[in-house]
């Protein structure tokens, strides 16, 4: 599994910096992660779960955010449905409506149930509204994303055999003709 760590945090890293540039993503952001390590490791998802797998994914996209001055969230599958693993800290900020279940590699996906270990004090979140997200092996972490979402293309299209897509959010463009902008 060595060799799985070391991709992870590769392809994460590269991931995490490019959402950030593009979206112009502030400290504090919240990126979330969906994962299917079976998709990852060539199976189908939901059909061969690599705990180890998840441990070395989980950890390299906190490495990743706490490099980046960003928050992780850890989307579960629909066992939980599809609820968010991220700091106690983290979901009191947002005023997040907390869940009780503790995510299981069977009952969540590996890569929560191993950030459920990671983080310092870890909660579960119904739902979000991120600044960003990254979905690798074809998840659906859009529900998870405040409008307006804006699709980015990776750099690192891959994790082992499964596709990475990730999108940012950007504030909606209103008043039409005559309104004008900020630079942002």
């Amino acid at each position: 599994m060595d060799g799985w760590k070391a991709e992870a945090l590769e392809t994460l890293r590269a991931c995490v910096a490019e959402l950030g540039r593009a979206g112009g993503l502030e400290e504090g952001s919240v990126i979330v992660l969906g994962c299917s390590t079976s998709e990852v490791a060539g199976a189908r998802i939901g059909q061969g779960s690599v705990p180890a797998l998840g441990e070395d994914i989980a950890r390299a996209m906190v490495t990743a955010c706490r490099e980046n001055g960003f928050e992780p969230a850890f989307q579960c599958c629909e066992h939980l449905n599809r609820a968010l693993v991220l700091e106690r800290d983290t979901l009191r900020a947002l005023c997040l409506r907390r869940v009780h279940a503790v995510p299981q590699p069977k009952a969540g996906g590996s890569v929560p149930a191993a950030a459920w270990r990671l983080l310092a004090r870890p909660a579960l979140a119904e739902a979000i509204q991120a600044d960003a997200a990254i979905d690798i092996g074809d998840t659906l972490v859009g529900m998870h994303l405040r409008p307006v979402a804006v699709p980015l293309r990776p750099s690192h299209p891959l994790l082992g055999q499964a596709r990475i897509v990730m999108a940012y959010s950007r504030l909606p463009l209103i008043g039409g003709e005559r309104a004008r902008y900020t630079e942002e």
